[in-house]
């Protein structure tokens, strides 16, 4: 059944509050016939709650303090990109300026950039670790997450390896706006195990990249440990464990899609469409 709500200025006796909104004066259609009082209040407790349950569903974005990324944990991805395989976790920071979150827009392509997707699983602390000890176990790693998430590692290429060839830092290759979008939070229930996820990127309907994690170089606890030892980590900050095989072009007019699923069961998906960034930046190497 079609509703359609709309506005009065005539008070009608029906006033209800949701959120820090007064609702007055409000007739629900159903085809031709007014709805009852029970069913305006049944339809808008409806959207208030699936609304508010989206905005909790991204609490854990809001609320990070920082955004670590880890590089090179996928054999082959390190093998494709010919890069050297590291003794050591290593990781990078992404701004909170950089996140796109579900439904809020377009990932932005800037000119000149050369853009690779990289699709990874998020994990989100629910404590602060410091110093972990060489003995801090799976187990214990395990009971410092809160929640997962599905992201999405967008990297200037051509940005990035200029700035290695030329010794520089390379934080402009990773910190554009929109240049990690993210899904709503995945309770942490519903993955039992975090080395049996399966990504899924495609760009138009192929698919780029799809692997398992269980083919991470460093586990979630050497990466927490490592970590711990040169940063303090805080609750609720958000880190991704690095991108599998298959990483590639993303350019304005694709429509890029990304699945994060467990036993063959899609929990989350990040969908978006790509447009060339406006504005007067446009990267040229010097």
């Amino acid at each position: 059944m079609f509703f359609k709500a709309f506005w009065s200025s005539r008070p009608l006796g029906l006033s209800m509050r949701f959120d820090s909104c007064i609702v007055r004066s409000c007739i629900v259609l159903a085809g031709s016939k007014p709805a009852s009082s029970s069913q305006v209040f049944s339809y808008f407790k409806y959207f208030t709650n699936e609304h508010q349950d989206t905005l909790m569903s991204l609490n854990y974005i809001n609320n990070a303090r920082k955004i670590l990324c880890i590089g090179r944990n996928y054999a082959a991805h390190i093998k494709e990109l010919s890069n050297a395989t590291p003794q050591q976790p290593f990781f990078f920071l992404k701004p909170s300026s950089s996140v796109l979150k579900p439904n809020s827009g377009p990932f932005l392509v800037p000119r000149g950039v050369v853009v690779h997707h990289e699709v990874e699983v998020g994990i989100v602390l629910n404590r602060t670790l410091r110093d972990l000890p060489d003995s801090f176990s799976n187990e214990e790693a395990l009971e410092c997450i809160e929640s997962y998430a599905l992201t999405i590692d967008m990297t200037a290429r051509n940005v990035q390896d200029e700035a290695k060839k030329k010794g520089l830092p390379w934080s402009i290759g990773k910190g554009f706006d929109t240049f990690l979008p993210v899904s709503h939070s995945i309770a942490k229930k519903d993955i039992p195990d975090p080395y049996k996820v399966e990504l899924s990127l495609s760009i138009n309907d192929k698919v780029k990249q799809q692997d398992t994690t269980d083919l991470m170089l460093f586990p979630i606890h050497r990466i927490l440990s490592h970590m711990s030892r040169i940063m303090t980590l805080e609750k609720g900050d958000l880190i991704l464990t690095g991108t599998p095989k298959g990483v590639g072009p993303v350019e304005a007019g694709d429509h890029v899609k990304a699945t994060l699923s467990v036993d063959g069961k899609v929990l989350e998906t990040i969908e978006f469409d790509a447009e060339q960034k406006p504005g007067p930046y446009e990267y040229k190497e010097i």
